[in-house]
């Protein structure tokens, strides 16, 4: 019975979706364009809350636990799990004061209006992921970005989304280069739980009623073992989850 309720508040949502994404871009291009950096960042914030809030035609709501007193003053490498497209709203909005730039792929930096403008203009980088060396030159840039400015930058080190709500393998070159490129940043391991329920029937139409929540945890030192902090990181990640799929 929820599956079917589901397709008319699916194509309700992706109406306002879509309205939403063509508002933001050209208030995007303003900002960017006339105002600079500070208003560009602040129109991605509120497109992102904007985004959350059309999601609550689903019955979604959202947790953000962060309750460590993370300074702005030093550049953050956010690693979380990926379980869905709506992880990344909630991360952009809850922790905007730490300007979160993000590591994506190529495909999504043309064609998709508002997304694709704030990925090319915000600060994030675009990697190919069949190109190996661009990748990690583009990875590297953006560590050394964060550096110089005390922002964030965001790494999904599964690689892709889980669709299950089981973690994959972490993957370590990212990571570690932003780390090696950025050498006084904090890594901050976040879990995401119950986001990939929003695609529990696929992509149409989406699941119903689901509470996602996001959990910070302490941050964590960069230290010369790179992989101490990625083991350290992966097992903080995986402690706060709860939620699998069971049918």
């Amino acid at each position: 019975m929820q599956k079917i309720f589901a397709y008319p508040l699916t194509l309700l949502y992706q109406l306002f979706f879509g309205l939403t994404l063509l508002v933001f871009h050209p208030i995007q291009w303003v900002c960017f364009n006339i105002f600079g950096y500070n208003a560009h960042k602040a129109s991605v914030s509120f497109l992102n809350l904007s985004l959350m809030r059309c999601t609550h035609i689903l019955g979604t709501t959202y947790t953000f636990n962060n309750p460590h007193n993370i300074p702005t003053d030093r550049p953050l490498i956010i690693v979380p799990n990926h379980q869905s497209m709506h992880d990344i709203p909630p991360i952009i909005w809850y922790m905007r004061k730490h300007h979160p730039k993000f590591v994506s792929k190529k495909e999504l930096g043309k064609g998709i209006p508002s997304v694709s403008y704030n990925l090319r203009h915000g600060g994030s980088v675009l990697i190919d992921r069949k190109d190996s060396r661009q990748s990690l030159i583009e990875i590297g840039r953006l560590g050394r970005y964060i550096e110089k400015h005390n922002r964030s930058a965001v790494i999904f080190p599964e690689g892709t989304r889980s669709r299950t709500g089981h973690t994959k393998p972490f993957k370590a070159t990212g990571l570690k280069l932003l780390m090696k490129n950025a050498p006084s940043a904090l890594v901050v391991p976040v879990t995401i739980d119950n986001s990939w329920r929003m695609l529990r029937y696929g992509k149409f139409p989406n699941g119903l009623g689901n509470r996602i929540t996001f959990t910070v945890h302490p941050p964590i030192e960069v230290k010369d073992n790179f992989d101490s902090v990625l083991a350290e990181t992966e097992k903080a990640v995986k402690s706060a989850l709860t939620s699998f799929q069971t049918y």
